[in-house]
């Protein structure tokens, strides 16, 4: 037999540098999440995984607020959370209302759309949140199966209030789905309080686990609209029923969808143990409290924040205005290669107009921010030293 010769590329070691993660996602692991990848893979029916899938479900629980026996991981990032939700709860010309302001609930209404549903926007700025009064009127309107809201929109920074949304939604038989991928664990949420039907986060964002698997809930109603779909999922790779079933979520015999990620689930399990270690309040006040100084010291720069009303911040992610005359790939470009410091540009209402940065994971220490703020300051220096500071600006 012969073969190609192999790739030359692959002679050479893997040399992978440390870089602070400081972008809206990934965010840096800690050695312990890190380690307990370093873990056997297991096979999908060793009683070792159920263990460590049971104590990953009794995590989200908590993490989540809800006592939802449906809690569970799918297999991929987060838009595989998305595509989840949307591909079971939705069928062919079912109604859905997508509240839009940022681009995770444009992705919502691109994907809708290609499950077939009949698909209502109602639109928005990006650095101002809807009140419930709007969202009120919306479905009153329109009278959708579902709402979609995003929670904490990562490519703005923008905070959206969830409190008595999923009240008025079931006073008018519809179920509230809600994208926490860069909020949960970065302020409350509080999903059977809120009433919420359908959540998905970020493994990789605020909680600090790797990327590759996307913790869901869905409430009991919410399940039994799945149960009771006219079709089955279309797409079976998201069947929450035929996945749920595997994560032993219901009371039936486990049987085998499909290969999970052993040691990925072991990473995000070392995730929620730290979070429980220290107590979800902690953690919250812990990155407001950082969000906080970063706030102030990019007042003290003289930078401005995308969103402009405090009450409407995300405090894990904020999005900073590139000063007029400023190439923002440039100081970005300066402060990876200087500082191993990701300076990450803007994302849909943002693109272009600001950078975005995170306060998740391991970077989620005042020390790490006011390292952010030194980097981002000498990289403007370095990469723009003709302007035009002011002196209030705190530049010299």
């Amino acid at each position: 037999m012969k073969f190609t010769p192999p790739p030359a590329s692959l002679r050479n070691p893997l040399i992978i540098p440390e870089k602070i993660m400081m972008g809206p996602g990934p965010s840096n692991c800690s050695k312990r999440v890190l380690t307990a990848m370093t873990n056997t893979v297991l096979s999908n029916f060793h009683a070792e995984l159920f263990q460590t899938m049971d104590e990953v479900k009794d995590g989200l629980r908590y993490i989540f607020q809800t006592d939802n026996r449906a809690t569970m991981c799918v297999s991929g990032s987060a838009h595989a959370g998305m595509e989840a939700m949307l591909s079971n709860l939705l069928e062919e010309g079912d109604r859905v209302l997508i509240a839009v302001n940022g681009i995770w609930a444009e992705r919502a209404v691109e994907m809708s759309t290609r499950y077939g549903a009949d698909v209502r926007t109602i639109e928005g700025p990006a650095d101002r949140p809807f009140s419930l009064e709007t969202l009120t009127r919306a479905i009153e309107l329109h009278q959708p199966k579902c709402l979609f809201l995003t929670h904490g929109d990562s490519s703005s920074g923008l905070l959206q209030p969830l409190e008595g949304v999923g009240q008025i939604c079931h006073q008018h038989d519809c179920l509230l789905i809600v994208d926490a991928v860069a909020s949960l664990c970065g302020v409350p949420f509080y999903m059977d309080k809120w009433e919420v039907d359908a959540v998905y986060t970020g493994a990789q964002k605020v909680l600090g686990a790797p990327p590759g698997i996307t913790p869901i809930s869905i409430s009991p109603k919410a399940l039994d609209v799945i149960k009771n779909r006219r079709t089955k999922s279309k797409v079976f790779y998201w069947d929450l029923l035929l996945l749920g079933n595997y994560w032993g979520c219901y009371d039936e015999p486990k049987r085998y969808h499909h290969t999970v990620a052993s040691n990925l689930i072991f990473a995000l399990r070392e995730a929620l143990a730290q979070i429980a270690e220290e107590g979800l309040d902690k953690q919250i006040k812990r990155r407001m409290e950082c969000a906080q100084v970063l706030y102030d010291g990019l007042g003290k720069m003289g930078l401005e924040i995308f969103v402009k009303d405090p009450k409407h911040r995300l405090p894990t992610v904020t999005g900073i205005m590139i000063p007029k005359g400023v190439d923002w790939w440039k100081v970005s470009q300066y402060a990876m290669n200087n500082f191993s410091l990701e300076v990450q540009g803007g994302l849909g209402p943002t693109f272009d107009k600001a950078w975005r940065v995170g306060i998740m994971g391991e970077c989620s220490t005042v020390q790490k921010i006011h390292f952010y703020l030194y980097g981002l300051k000498e990289s403007l220096k370095a990469t723009h030293p003709n302007y035009a500071f002011e002196e209030s600006n705190g530049f010299h």
